[in-house]
């Protein structure tokens, strides 16, 4: 089964509401057998209304689109949207937009944008990088040296940071062709641990990758903005692999993601992770210093391996519980390098179980019929002082219950 988001202008009323039976009829003539319509949606206010309907049939890998002339109605155009997890009827109100288009006109029109806290201290080009997504970058680059854009009246470099107050000139920009933008289910509250008005700390479920990307088309930030679409900003402070659960932050203004972000930098922040590995660890408190270098297989995928001219990495490990074959760990970062856990603990022979990158995969194998079907690694903890106020702020979340029972079949 398929999602079809059907397009049709509004200038012409010979199809509206009522009218679905010639969109059945159109969906017959295009040979798709249409399951249910899940409602009618308004979109802003270029005059276009949608309908979208599940119908069974050929989606193709990218967006496709048709139209069709029909006796009484304007031009109806077609479009096939895809998605990785399929929504149900429920997602779904009549009026709903979930999604918006964005139409080229051929009209150039120069507009001016305020910059509230929300951007305050971003630099330009990544405002405009953010703002005009499909734009290439060395256009942008090319409308910031020839002075297209201005602030307060002024040209600026591409490394101007903005302020709050700060009057944008924004030229007119080739956006991106896409009529339709990759649909986000809402889907079930992200469990929070932790909200102010300058960010929020949620516990992020194994499975679900942080952002979209690398044939994912949408993660947990897109979720959040999905689910809170009265903030301005939401952005990542820091990002943990798609298996791995546990503690992550999400900044709502820019000021508190650079300051959090630095403090990440500073090592003023402090990461522990709980990790599960074969083997019964020998030592009470080591220090892991190996270096981290990133590189791709032959089929493109990305890796990691210690290599004497990657870059420093640090972890601290200590045992939390050790059994004849595996050992419960706690590991604190002291830099934050990509896949630095599982590679550090991988390296030194205690891989960690269920990892499907650097683990024993015969072991994890196995394990699976023991009901361990995920990577044992949790974002346990974390300890920094408020990026605004000051105080000392101690997170936690526990292992998830699927870990949890794992566990107590050790025990057992």
């Amino acid at each position: 089964m398929g999602w079809l988001v059907v397009f049709f202008t509004c200038s012409c009323l010979g199809l509206g509401r009522g009218q679905e039976h010639l969109i059945l009829r159109l969906l017959r003539i295009m040979r798709c057998l249409c399951i249910q319509p899940l409602g009618w949606m308004g979109v802003s206010e270029k005059g276009y209304c949608a309908i979208i309907t599940a119908f069974q049939g050929r989606v193709d890998s990218t967006c496709g689109k048709s139209g069709a002339r029909m006796a009484g109605s304007s031009v109806v155009t077609l479009y096939r949207l895809l998605a990785h997890s399929m929504p149900t009827a429920t997602d779904f109100k009549p009026g709903q937009i979930i999604f918006t288009m964005m139409m080229q006109s051929k009209v150039n029109v120069v507009r001016y944008e305020r910059i509230d806290e929300s951007s305050a201290g971003q630099r330009i080009d990544n405002y405009f990088f953010r703002l005009a997504k499909g734009v290439p970058k060395s256009h942008i680059y090319r409308i910031l040296r020839d002075g297209e854009v201005r602030v307060n009246g002024r040209r600026v470099s591409q490394l101007y940071r903005l302020s709050v107050g700060d009057e944008i000139r924004i030229p007119p920009l080739r956006l991106a062709k896409s009529f339709v933008s990759a649909f986000v289910p809402t889907g079930n509250p992200l469990p929070v641990v932790f909200e102010d008005e300058f960010f929020i700390v949620v516990n992020k479920p194994a499975g679900h990758a942080v952002h979209g990307g690398s044939g994912i088309s949408f993660g947990v930030i897109e979720q959040l903005r999905a689910q809170r679409p009265e903030l301005k900003m939401l952005e990542l402070v820091h990002r943990l692999d798609r298996e791995t659960s546990g503690l992550l932050i999400v900044a709502k203004k820019r000021s508190v993601l650079t300051e959090l972000q630095d403090m990440m930098r500073k090592r003023g922040m402090e990461k522990r992770y709980c990790a599960l590995v074969a083997g019964r660890w020998p030592n009470q408190l080591q220090h892991v210093r190996a270096p981290l270098l990133k590189y791709l297989t032959e089929t493109g995928e990305r890796r990691v391996r210690v290599s004497e001219v990657g870059k420093p990495a640090h972890s601290i490990v200590r045992p939390l519980k050790r059994w004849q074959q595996f050992s419960l760990l706690d590991v604190e970062l002291k830099t934050g390098r990509t896949h630095q856990i599982r590679v550090h603990l991988s390296h030194l022979g205690f891989p960690i179980v269920g990892d499907d990158k650097y683990g024993n995969f015969a072991l994890n194998r196995m394990l699976v019929n023991d009901g361990l079907r995920r990577m044992f690694l949790h974002a346990a903890k974390l300890v920094f002082p408020h990026p605004i106020k000051g105080n000392q702020l101690v997170f936690e979340a526990p292992l998830p219950a699927e870990l949890q029972s794992f566990v107590a079949r050790l025990d057992e």
